[in-house]
């Protein structure tokens, strides 16, 4: 490898020129086309500004030999076929000010150029009213009619054939329609009322169609699974609403590849809305486990600037401690219902196996009550009917004293004409006996058993609940902790001697920017010097902590997040070791009493499916489930 020169002599410099627009379409083209679903990112938004309501993709290879987009939108006028292939040219803006209202998917009209100095493009278009279509050839200019009905196809062939070093770093022919998939699906996901599907190599590989909800978007596009393991979003604060889907913490990934963001319709990833997502989950996920969701933000356009990167999946916000706020009550409000109800059996839940039908109502009479006194005060029962006693053993002497007769059903309840032998004492009437579970009620059912002292056995109508007593318990406590400091203020305790440190220059200007919201955190830092900051105050309930190591930690995030969750991550952290010491312990006995109670405050707890180490709390068996564990139906 050569060095770089160090200097350079006149003879060697180049001159200052202006560079062949085929050659700056090519540059544009580095930032914009990436790989082929970048190219079918940016026709899927023209297709969609064109009002489309059916949308198909055709590829071959991956999309390198071939892309293929077409649409039943209102087409495109024979005048301006010519001049959709120019570099900024677009129809979507035409001031400043619809630039900073924009409300189309594109708009910055070099899309077409760049895609056609680095393949073979094609347009064939009918606008709406028109006799005939259109088909224009990228390379040549030539303009012929064609058959076609009103909307547009955009074809582009041999991707990178022009550049071919780029087409080196492209995968393999999978890897690049999967990408072109996920870019499909994101579009769909952000318009349920248009349909879509997906063609490779002459294969229909996916197909959604339009949907009339949001929802049943959602369960085509991801699965039925995401819609069932996730939870409605839905709350407007101010200029900013947040609506949508946030999964459950159980359905929880190790990787992030199912969350969705999408601004206006757009989909996009951001710091500030991926941070406030994050920070909502922040203490019912276990670990490094990476929620999913599909997450929609309607704000006024004014107030996000969608023009900050070529490929418009960046957005930058007016006010991002507003959204940032917005987004996390949001999900936290969705999340913090308890999903104990959720126990309830619906009513096209699946039957169990085996279902014995119910006895009448008015049948007062019942089988005999079973005999569970200790085998060696019993007589010679049935059992020992079945497996009489060897000879040599030994037979205990009140063996052979008769056990006390089972009881017989009440002669009231006994069939017509039936009468008990004599001696056999009446049982009670069944019926009075039952007792009459609420499922509404009781989601998490009554209480049965105490399993090694750490679990409660209970029973609801789905089958059984096991609940881990101590993680159950440590939340409720949390909540109540948490619930006790949200009511007051944060509160700051002044350090005797402050506390300096050496700054960074973003911490210093990230220190003065945020003077108005520090305090709101319970912390003072003014700075001492050009480059050293002094942290003067430190809220009161983490005075033991290190003050220097707590400033940074919330500059960090007030700087890159426009919001900091430092201070109540470390005062929740706090709350959270009291909860745990204050927590029922496990091998400490329970009465049903006692049990019960505790089913009764986790359904009126906020977040009590987990701990607040994110780990579930309960877990439901269904009757199908305990079935098919015995076999039973087969």
């Amino acid at each position: 490898m050569s060095a770089l020169p160090t200097s350079i002599t006149p003879a060697e410099r180049r001159p200052i020129r202006e560079l062949p627009d085929e050659l700056i379409s090519q540059i544009a083209a580095g930032e914009v086309v990436e790989r082929p679903a970048s190219v079918v990112r940016e026709l899927l938004d023209n297709a969609l500004d064109a009002g489309a309501s059916q949308i198909t993709v055709r590829l071959a290879s991956g999309g390198v030999r071939l892309i293929s987009v077409e649409d039943d939108g209102l087409g495109i006028p024979r005048e301006e076929l010519t001049v959709a292939l120019r570099r900024h040219a677009t129809s979507k803006i035409a001031s400043l000010v619809d630039l900073e209202t924009v409300g189309t998917m594109g708009f910055r009209g070099e899309a077409l150029a760049a895609i056609n100095s680095i393949a073979e493009l094609s347009i064939l278009s009918r606008f709406a009213g028109a006799d005939t279509a259109f088909a224009l050839d990228g390379r040549t200019g030539e303009l012929r009619p064609v058959a076609r009905s009103t909307g547009t196809t955009v074809e582009v062939r041999e991707l990178f054939f022009a550049t071919p070093a780029r087409r080196k770093f492209l995968k393999t022919d999978a890897t690049e329609l999967a990408h072109c998939i996920e870019a499909v699906r994101r579009h769909a996901l952000a318009r349920p009322e248009v349909g879509f599907s997906i063609w490779h190599d002459g294969k229909l590989v996916e197909q959604w169609r339009a949907a009339s909800t949001r929802e049943q978007r959602l369960a085509d596009a991801l699965s039925d699974e995401f819609v069932a393991q996730s939870v409605a979003v839905d709350r407007e604060g101010g200029p900013v609403r947040v609506v949508g889907r946030a999964g459950i913490p159980d359905a929880a990934r190790s990787r992030g590849d199912q969350q969705f963001f999408y601004v206006n319709g757009r989909f996009v990833r951001d710091k500030v809305l991926s941070h406030a997502v994050r920070s909502a989950y922040e203490d019912v996920l276990h670990g490094q486990r990476q929620p999913v969701y599909a997450l929609y933000l309607e704000i006024d356009p004014s107030r996000v600037d969608v023009n900050v990167h070529p490929t418009k999946i960046e957005v930058r916000f007016r006010d991002g401690r507003e959204v940032h706020q917005a987004v996390r009550h949001a999900v936290e409000d969705a999340l913090a219902a308890p999903r104990a109800g959720d126990a309830v059996a619906p009513s096209g839940a699946p039957q169990p196996f085996f279902k014995p039908a119910p006895l009448p109502s008015n049948a007062g009479w019942a089988q005999p009550a079973m005999d569970f006194t200790p085998r060696e005060q019993r007589g010679t029962g049935d059992f020992e009917a079945m497996w009489p006693q060897r000879s040599g053993d030994q037979v205990p002497l009140h063996a052979a004293e008769p056990a006390a007769p089972p009881p017989w059903p009440a002669a009231s309840a006994a069939p017509a004409g039936f009468q008990p032998p004599a001696g056999l004492p009446l049982a009670p009437n069944a019926g009075a006996q039952s007792i009459a579970t609420n499922d509404e009620a009781w989601p998490l059912g009554r209480a049965l058993a105490q399993l090694q002292g750490i679990y409660i056995l209970a029973e609801n109508s789905q089958g059984l609940v096991i609940v881990d007593m101590h993680a159950a318990h440590e939340r409720i406590v949390y909540e109540r902790l948490k619930t006790q400091l949200d009511g007051a203020t944060i509160t700051s305790q002044p350090l005797l001697i402050p506390a300096t440190f050496a700054a960074t220059p973003q911490e210093v200007a990230t220190a003065e920017a945020c003077a108005e919201v520090l305090p709101t955190l319970g912390l003072e830092i003014t700075p001492f010097s050009a480059r050293t900051l002094a942290v003067r105050a430190v809220p009161g309930t983490l005075a033991d902590g290190d003050p220097v190591e707590l400033a940074r930690s919330v500059l960090a995030e007030l700087g890159q997040h426009d919001a900091s969750t430092v201070v109540q991550r470390a005062q929740n952290e706090l709350l959270s070791t009291m909860a745990c010491h204050g927590a029922v312990r496990a091998n400490r006995k329970l009465t049903i009493d006692e049990m019960n109670a505790l089913l009764r405050q986790m359904e009126e707890t906020e977040r009590s499916d987990q701990c607040n180490h994110g780990r579930p709390t309960w877990r439901q068996l269904s009757v199908r489930e305990l079935d098919s564990l015995f076999m039973r139906g087969r």
